[in-house]
């Protein structure tokens, strides 16, 4: 069930669903109030009710791997570093201080249009619960920046990225495209986390038994891939929507046609294969009830160290080479495919839920936090992110009120 509020109400909300007049699964559904729109500035001041309340996990393994080679953060080094390293070369880091729950930024380098992504998942998180004081340094760009060792002099920076790799350390937080679909869902965007699992296609039995790809020419292996399509097109439907990187293959391999993505899981098999970096169809295309052979990968999102390969997904080599013959096995061995394919989406299911997002950007903020040896500032030229101004930020928060009494 999708919905989202547009609107406060303050005695809480009952939601039923009804089919012929008669309640589905468990409807009516009771939220005892106050229940606030998104828009609702009316931050729980108490971090550990936030979490409890939101069913956060005591820990996240990615979050604790990510923190390992920083037992403490030094903003100074950061403030004298950072512009130096990050911000000529990369031109794609953003520099926050969240203080008193209030939100300062400035801007390093020309390519920092995606803050807009940052900017409203920090502002949502600040309006559900109060953040910790701390300081920090997002990389808006695609490719994770820090590649000194926890071993190396001088050590690595605790910067914060949407991807990692095997050779990085930055620190990972859920992807600008997962975050943002999850905040505009069932307003800006059409293709969420939960609007996929109402739009799986076929049942299994009625899927066509071919994998399929699309998109853009963003890897080299996506060239390989539409060529191995065309040579055993009973096996593979691939091709290559947009190019940019391989424009001079464009008249070799052809140029697809655009198509929907719910319209991909009418295929029982998904090739899953880096762009830049990795892939962020990825979550979307497990949340589906199609098997996804899976790239192997330096990249990796953060939700990866749950999935099991053989488990949740189908591995296949970088180079593709064990492709087709994974893709003959999964024709032959039907019944185990569509377990994993289950156990798969299952998992991601869990895993990708909207209030799962909100606690692993708390979770990281905090441990961030308790790792400054310094107190965070507002530093030069930074300037504050203002909230949305207008009616539908409106609002009569419980927890801004004052008792009259006290005021006597």
């Amino acid at each position: 069930m999708r919905y989202r509020m547009y609107g406060s109400a303050g005695e809480g909300l009952v939601i039923e669903v009804r089919h012929h007049d008669q309640h589905v699964a468990h409807s009516p559904y009771i939220l005892k109030g106050p229940v606030y729109h998104e828009y609702c500035d009316c931050p729980e001041e108490d971090p550990d009710i936030w979490q409890q309340t939101y069913s956060c996990p005591s820990s996240e393994e990615q979050i604790s791997k990510d923190f390992a080679p920083f037992p403490s953060i030094d903003l100074k080094r950061m403030l004298e570093e950072v512009p130096k390293r990050f911000a000529e070369s990369r031109g794609a880091i953003v520099h926050y201080t969240i203080l008193n729950n209030q939100i300062y930024r400035r801007s390093l380098g020309k390519y920092t249009d995606f803050k807009m992504f940052s900017d409203e998942m920090l502002q949502s998180l600040a309006r559900k619960v109060r953040l910790p004081d701390f300081e920090f340094y997002i990389n808006v760009g695609d490719w994770p920046v820090e590649h000194r060792k926890a071993n190396d002099t001088p050590g690595p920076l605790p910067m914060i990225s949407w991807c990692g790799s095997s050779d990085s350390r930055d620190i990972i937080l859920p992807t600008y495209d997962v975050t943002h679909s999850t905040l505009e869902a069932l307003r800006g965007v059409t293709n969420d986390l939960l609007s996929i699992q109402g739009h799986t296609g076929p049942t299994w039995d009625n899927k066509t038994e071919q994998a399929f790809f699309r998109g853009r020419d963003s890897r080299e292996e996506r060239l390989q891939l539409v060529q191995m399509s065309k040579k055993e097109p009973e096996l593979l439907d691939a091709g290559i929507t947009g190019y940019f990187f391989f424009r001079e293959m464009e008249k070799k391999l052809g140029k697809a046609p655009l198509i929907g993505f719910f319209d991909f899981f009418k295929y029982k098999y998904q090739v899953n294969l880096d762009g830049t970096v990795a892939a962020y169809r990825f979550p979307y295309l497990m949340m589906g009830d199609s098997l996804v052979l899976k790239q192997d990968s330096p990249y990796y999102e953060h939700f990866y160290t749950n999935l099991k390969p053989g488990k949740h997904y189908v591995p296949i080599k970088r180079h593709l080479g064990d492709l087709l013959d994974k893709i003959k096995w999964a024709k032959e061995n039907d019944e185990e495919v569509r377990r994993i394919a289950k156990e798969g989406q299952a998992l991601a299911r869990e895993l990708l839920q909207p209030h799962r997002l909100y606690c692993y950007y708390y979770k990281v903020f905090q441990m961030y936090a308790e790792r400054q040896i310094n107190r965070p500032e507002i530093r030069d030229k930074m300037e504050q992110v203002p909230p949305p101004d207008d009616n539908t930020a409106m609002c009569d928060c419980h927890r801004k009120k004052v008792d009259k009494k006290d005021e006597l």
